[in-house]
């Protein structure tokens, strides 16, 4: 049997050298490219090797991972990372992250996770506070949004098939009365992947128009009979706009029918927790089901996200795992969520959200979408146009035509500065901006935007 201890007798060593270049390695990185060297990602071959006979210290293996690895990281812990929407971990969920890791605890159950099924239990309930849905919801956390979408569809799917006398859990789909779908013509790809998922088709779908800010318009809205699930979308991935809730809920409930209404937030939901955005999520509590990402504007690591259902039972019914050595004597997160074993990722979200408290989530919130501002304003005066009303921390910024756009954002992230990702936004060829990291500064967004003006007027 081999023994990985060291002499001394010890095994664990080897950590307090990964903080020390977990440390270097979060030092430095406001000052590095944000995107990889060329020759860092050449570098990653040297990875690609035979395994070898014998074991290799720990300490070997992490400085191979650090030597090789580290320089071929995109810096999305940095200031100036603003592609898909990508957060830096605050500093208090990192190390949470790092101890309850330690921990090595199974998150499905409590038995065998008190201490971390606890927090995630109390993560879930300051969430639900925070952001004004029903107190009596409960949910669980999961990868991400995709998959949180995945549970509130399921929760959704059993709970509008029960209403006309089927049990989807027990039945499944086959002879099922059929389910419309009903989803803006703006609703997110990860949507369609999570309806493949439960069985409701990415094809299968009523596909509603949207206005000029990709907001669904609830005055195209089809007359709702027979199962249906309604999705809206708070926080468009483009522009960051939000579907008129109340609106479309009202039209919904009004029409008697076996409904369910599923809000997609990955990162918009949390607009409710800052007072001069807030406004903009008015009527998102009267949905059923809301997914949202902790890895997002809550800035934890990844990945840690949420699936939130009014109707607990029927979320229950879809999720629950019955087994005889599976003790039932308390609520076990594997009745919420997809998975049996699975790590206790809320603790994150409650380092996040014990360390922030409501003032420094509300000012974290507010502080990010100011600055996207700050960049919207220097690209209107140098004379780019801007193509949404930037209302949140998205912004949409062209540089000519679609060639001349693509262009300049690859020379944006080949230059290290920042990096920014490209989308095409109803029919026209943008670059995209998302300020979402604590750690962004006003320095970070004016080193960022001069780089910007500076490849695009050259």
């Amino acid at each position: 049997m081999t023994d990985l201890r060291n002499s001394d007798g010890s095994a664990w060593h080897v950590l307090a050298d990964v903080a020390d270049r977990s440390q270097r390695y979060l030092d430095g990185i406001g000052e590095r490219r944000v995107a990889p060297s060329r020759e860092a990602l050449a570098g990653l071959a040297a990875f690609d090797v035979p395994l070898q006979d014998r074991p290799m210290s720990a300490e070997q293996v992490v400085e191979e991972l650090d030597r090789i690895g580290s320089p071929a990281t995109m810096a999305l812990a940095g200031p100036r990372f603003f592609g898909f929407v990508n957060s830096s971990a605050l500093p208090a969920a990192l190390a949470a992250n790092w101890l309850s890791t330690a921990w090595e605890q199974h998150g499905g159950f409590f038995v065998s996770s008190p201490g971390s099924t606890t927090l995630e239990q109390i993560a879930l309930r300051w969430t639900i506070e925070l952001l004004g849905l029903p107190r009596a919801s409960t949910g669980g956390f999961v990868t991400g949004t995709t998959v949180a979408d995945m549970t509130c569809l399921a929760a959704a799917r059993y709970s509008v098939l029960a209403r006309v006398g089927w049990n989807a859990d027990a039945d499944g789909l086959f002879g099922a009365p059929p389910i419309t779908v009903v989803v803006s013509a703006e609703t997110h790809s990860t949507f369609f992947k999570a309806l493949g998922f439960v069985g409701l088709g990415r094809n299968r779908v009523v596909k509603v128009p949207v206005d000029s800010q990709g907001r669904m318009r609830a005055d195209a809205l089809p007359a709702i009979s027979g199962p249906t699930i309604v999705c809206l979308q708070a926080g468009n991935v483009n522009t960051g706009a939000f579907d008129p809730f109340t609106e479309v809920i009202q039209h919904v409930r009004a029409s008697g029918a076996p409904a369910w209404v599923h809000v997609d937030g990955a990162f918009g939901l949390w607009a409710r927790v800052a007072p001069a955005r807030a406004h903009l999520t008015s009527g998102v509590e009267l949905a059923d089901s809301w997914a949202t990402d902790a890895h997002k504007w809550l800035n934890t690591p990844y990945d840690c996200g949420m699936a939130i259902v009014r109707d607990g039972d029927a979320l229950r019914r879809s999720m629950a795992l019955n087994a005889e050595y599976i003790p039932s004597d308390r609520a076990n997160h594997t009745d919420y969520t997809p998975e049996g074993s699975r790590r206790p990722r809320g603790v994150d979200a409650w380092a996040a959200l014990r360390g922030l408290g409501r003032a420094g989530l509300a000012d974290l919130v507010e502080r990010t979408c100011r600055l996207a501002n700050r960049f919207a304003e220097a690209f209107r005066a140098a004379g780019f146009p801007v193509l949404n009303d930037v209302v949140l921390n998205q912004v949409l910024v062209s540089f000519g035509d679609a060639e001349r756009t693509r262009q300049v954002i690859a020379a944006i992230q080949e230059d290290g500065t920042c990096w920014c990702g490209m989308t095409v936004w109803q029919g026209t060829t943008a670059m995209r901006v998302s300020v979402i990291s604590w750690a962004t500064t006003e320095a970070d967004v004016d080193r960022s935007i001069a780089a910007i003006l500076r490849i695009a007027r050259g």
